[in-house]
């Protein structure tokens, strides 16, 4: 019975033993897993400090990245477009080459041009030559080259006083591109402030009105090469679709050779296939079609012609008079009177050209045929 008892105690203690263990075992449970959760909330923390470590150690070396990419990118595009760029002013020079002849004073002129900007210091100013409404011109020679040319010297108040920088502009733009050797060549321009400078060719001998008015007249040799030499400018203005609008004696000059240069082109117009209605020359020269405020075109040179062969042979305009409206009439009626002394060749030219109808008019091509012309020009002849 004693080891029964003593059976009995041991299993009970056991029993008290199994029953206590349990809450010592969560005890040591909770222990060890606070323990745990210690070590993997450091462990969780370390982790994430590394991350975060990792993360900053990473972020500038990403933004290196992309910033060496986009630089690359940018390099390539703007590579790209500088070889496009590049690409173009080549195509754009090999064209202006190809547009210029070579060993060609044209093109020395052009590449001078092209990397001249002028200034007053450029030139040394010399004699007055002739004063105007809107400025004066002046004898000059470029330093650099010795070249003589004829400085014109235009006031910025007085063009706008007249309201004709519109008329200047055009003048610019049309004879700077004129190459015709009785023509007066424009060379370039400047300005400051307050002047505008065109640089001129220099004719020697000065405006043709003045030796007319010294002479009274001319003879029929000295007239007939005078009308031939303008008549293959205009030939060439009009082929350029260039109507000069004011052909008379002040606006040509003569060089040091003699030779004739139509200047002064104010009142030119650059008008492909079109007609205008602008009135415009002086009261001697103008055409009935004018006056009558109808269109006109090119043939109003061809009336201007007529006019000025008139006055080269006789001394005065064909018509002459007083009063505007006397002159107005006679125009529009083509009254005029060719005097007797005058020969049968000379007056028929004059009857050609100033014809009422402008269709009717002879043409250039005709006049440098007609056989008062040929009698004279001894190049025409030869032809």
């Amino acid at each position: 019975m004693s080891k029964v008892k003593n059976m009995m105690k041991k299993s009970r203690k056991l029993k008290d033993t199994t029953n206590q263990n349990p809450k010592s075992q969560q005890a040591k449970i909770n222990k060890t897993t606070k323990k745990k959760k210690k070590l993997t909330a450091t462990s969780n923390n370390s982790k994430q400090q590394s991350n975060k470590k990792r993360k900053i150690k990473r972020i500038p070396k990403s933004k290196d990245k992309q910033k060496t990419k986009n630089s690359t990118k940018n390099n390539k595009s703007k590579g790209k477009k500088k070889s496009n760029k590049e690409k173009e002013n080549y195509e754009q020079k090999k064209n202006n080459h190809q547009m210029i002849p070579e060993n060609t004073e044209e093109k020395q002129q052009q590449q001078a041009k092209m990397g001249k900007m002028w200034k007053l210091s450029d030139f040394e100013i010399g004699r007055p030559l002739g004063r105007g409404k809107f400025g004066n011109v002046y004898l000059a020679r470029e330093k650099k080259s010795k070249y003589i040319v004829a400085l014109k010297v235009l006031f910025k108040k007085e063009l706008q006083k007249g309201g004709v920088e519109h008329q200047l502009r055009r003048e610019i733009e049309i004879q700077s591109r004129l190459r015709h050797p009785n023509v007066l060549r424009l060379f370039g321009y400047f300005y400051d402030e307050n002047r505008i400078f065109l640089i001129l060719e220099y004719a020697g001998k000065g405006e043709l009105y003045k030796k007319l008015c010294k002479l009274g007249h001319f003879d029929e040799k000295t007239c007939s090469q005078y009308i031939s030499s303008l008549a293959s400018a205009l030939s060439y203005c009009h082929s350029k679709h260039v109507i000069h609008r004011d052909i008379k004696p002040e606006n040509i000059l003569i060089s040091i050779n003699g030779d004739l240069k139509i200047a002064d082109f104010g009142w030119s117009v650059h008008a492909p296939n079109s007609r205008r209605n602008t009135m415009c020359g002086t009261l001697d020269y103008l055409p009935p079609e004018m006056i009558l405020g109808k269109a006109h075109d090119q043939n109003v040179d061809l009336w201007s012609l007529g006019v000025l062969l008139y006055e080269f042979l006789v001394g005065t305009p064909p018509f002459e008079t007083e009063g505007h409206q006397e002159t107005y009439r006679k125009i529009v009626k083509t009254d005029f009177v060719i005097p007797e002394y005058i020969s049968s060749g000379a007056k028929d030219l004059i009857k050609k050209l100033l014809l009422k109808d402008p269709k009717k008019r002879i043409s250039l091509e005709l006049l440098q045929q007609h056989p008062w012309i040929l009698k004279y020009n001894s190049s025409n002849n030869e032809n």
